[in-house]
């Protein structure tokens, strides 16, 4: 039988409801006991690492998850880690960073329900874990949710409520498991160099909607407290240029201060493509703008994180960033 490490740190499938409110207070013991046919599957050692709700979930706790991970990955044949949905799109894109080449499954699951109540999805989600876990040909990140097995730095929760809560953006399920047996759509290659465990990030990532009529000058505000900014614009991409507002000159203040800005699209699929339009072409031609591609957004600003340790050189940031990693950039 495997040997496969759970790492809980809380979330919805850990909640008991209390007069605050759900709140994470469920240890690893008890979920074992909801779904005993686990024990079956294989031999099974838990850490509580942490018990949070996955809104207070930071970058340091995705590095205690990575560390945990690296101390004993000779030890497992995979990685559980519960999680909860609110975050766990972005957790799992930070781990596909901190966790590089990873020949063992690291499987994130969680719930939209308890796994105290009755009509809870957390029993499948965890014993559906458990089953990519061991798979032999699963080797990386991934989200396992209602059946879905989807490549970590591909989803997205976009439904709050429902239990098919993610999807995989702008690519396939890697897999499907119905009735504890799994469908590989996607097999993915089998790293043939060790693991590349890293230990650092900068959470100093600003992230921008725009909204039409926005004044630029929040880009100069912007550009003394952060590191690096993600710019979710319209359409294709694209910076305004309306007469009386310079969003070119404001951007500008970010390259002088040697500082990346990304522009992404707040379309949900198909990604940017500064090279269409003129307000696309105008930024693209601009030093330290770069644009996101098919990137979710979870992994543009997880991926800034982990470079911006690395190096503080445009070019430097601007190579890595266009480095592909766990199929998180596709050039169509």
């Amino acid at each position: 039988m495997k040997q496969i490490l759970v790492i809980a740190t809380g979330g919805t499938i850990a909640c008991r409801s209390t007069e605050k409110g759900l709140m994470p207070q469920i240890e690893m013991e008890d979920f074992l006991n909801y779904v005993p046919k686990i024990r079956e599957m294989c031999c099974l050692h838990a850490v509580q690492l942490m018990n949070l709700d996955s809104t207070n979930m930071q970058p340091e706790n995705w590095i205690a998850i990575a560390d945990t991970i690296h101390k004993e990955y000779d030890r497992y044949d995979g990685f559980v880690v519960l999680h909860g949905t609110d975050t766990m799109a972005y957790t799992a894109c930070a781990l596909s960073y901190l966790v590089q080449q990873s020949g063992k499954p690291i499987v994130l699951t969680g719930a939209q329900k308890s796994i105290y109540v009755q009509d809870t999805d957390a029993r499948r989600n965890l014993y559906d874990a458990f089953v990519a876990a061991q798979d032999d040909n699963l080797a990386g990140v991934y989200i396992v949710f209602d059946g879905r097995v989807i490549l970590g730095t591909r989803a997205r929760k976009t439904r709050t409520k429902s239990m098919n809560a993610f999807s995989s953006i702008d690519y396939p399920d890697v897999a499907l498991i119905r009735d504890g047996r799994i469908l590989h759509y996607i097999r993915q290659p089998r790293p043939q160099t060790p693991p590349a465990f890293y230990g650092r990030l900068d959470a100093s990532v600003f992230v921008l909607r725009l909204i039409p009529g926005m004044n630029p000058e929040v880009l100069r505000l912007l550009a003394s407290r952060f590191d690096a900014l993600v710019i979710e614009s319209f359409g294709v991409g694209g910076l305004p240029c309306y007469e009386q507002a310079d969003f070119l000159s404001a951007a500008a203040a970010w390259s002088n201060a040697g500082k990346p800005i990304v522009i992404t699209t707040q379309v949900p699929h198909e990604g940017s493509d500064l090279a269409v339009y003129q307000v696309g072409a105008r930024a693209a031609a601009q030093p330290g703008i770069l644009q996101a591609y098919t990137m979710t957004v979870e992994a543009v600003v997880t991926k800034l994180m982990w470079i911006l340790p690395q190096t503080r050189d445009l070019a430097q940031i601007k190579r890595l960033f266009y480095t592909p990693i766990a199929c998180d950039l596709l050039l169509f």
